[in-house]
């Protein structure tokens, strides 16, 4: 399999209460980034690691992040939008020509396991589209305007999707292009092949696999790395 991987690295995450992007705040000594771009790294099938970061930032990504730490797969950094989509794109329209499956990545999940990617880029092979993902353990529900409750969904149809979200190449390209013509804007990439009429596979991942939002994330992921 020849497959890529594109990591989203331009938010700023101002829940944070930094300054500076989360994804260079620390965890047990490294950059939060790091730790997704050392997972990518270490998988045959990923040919080559694509981040996505800000104007401003490349050249601190470049020097305190791509060339202070030992990678094996070329990394290449391309500059992000204004939207986390708009940022995807230009992730996965600098991945080789030849590559087969591209994996996105939010730089903000640095608990990500390789034997979880490359779970999930089997599953891509086999459907053209998969998500990570984990069952909901809290009951959800929906509610009004005024914040009365609407309804109960039933706990056993709901995940609570995660990245890396895995696609073939060209599908992809193709349902980011349509919404960009459509001027639609999705909260995730599965949303926009979705709106092409395709199936998306939802693969268990990790409930290790958080994202980065706020203070006391950092410190559950710095536990979670001395397990």
């Amino acid at each position: 399999m020849n497959a890529s991987a594109v990591v989203v690295a331009a938010g700023k995450g101002i829940r944070m209460g930094h300054t500076v992007n989360k994804v260079y705040l620390t965890i047990a000594g490294k950059p939060v980034l790091y730790y997704s771009l050392k997972a990518f790294d270490e998988i045959d099938w990923i040919k080559e690691i694509v981040v996505v970061v800000s104007k401003e930032e490349m050249e601190y990504c470049q020097e305190n992040v791509v060339k202070k730490y030992i990678f094996k797969k070329p990394i290449k950094l391309v500059e992000g939008g204004s939207e986390r989509q708009y940022s995807v794109y230009n992730g996965i329209t600098n991945t080789k020509v030849d590559c087969e499956i591209i994996a996105i990545h939010d730089g903000a999940r640095p608990l990500i396991e390789k034997e979880t990617v490359i779970k999930a880029l089997k599953e891509a092979y086999l459907h053209k589209a998969v998500a990570l993902g984990v069952p909901v353990k809290d009951t959800i529900k929906v509610v009004d305007g005024k914040n009365f409750i609407l309804n109960t969904p039933d706990r056993k149809y709901l995940w609570a999707i995660q990245t890396p979200q895995v696609f073939e190449r060209n599908l992809i390209i193709k349902a980011h292009q349509k919404a960009l013509e459509d001027g639609f804007l999705g909260t995730d990439d599965t949303i926009l092949v979705e709106r092409l009429g395709y199936n998306v596979k939802v693969v268990e991942g990790d409930y290790r696999n958080i994202k980065i939002t706020t203070p006391e994330d950092l410190i559950v992921a710095e536990a979670f790395l001395k397990k």
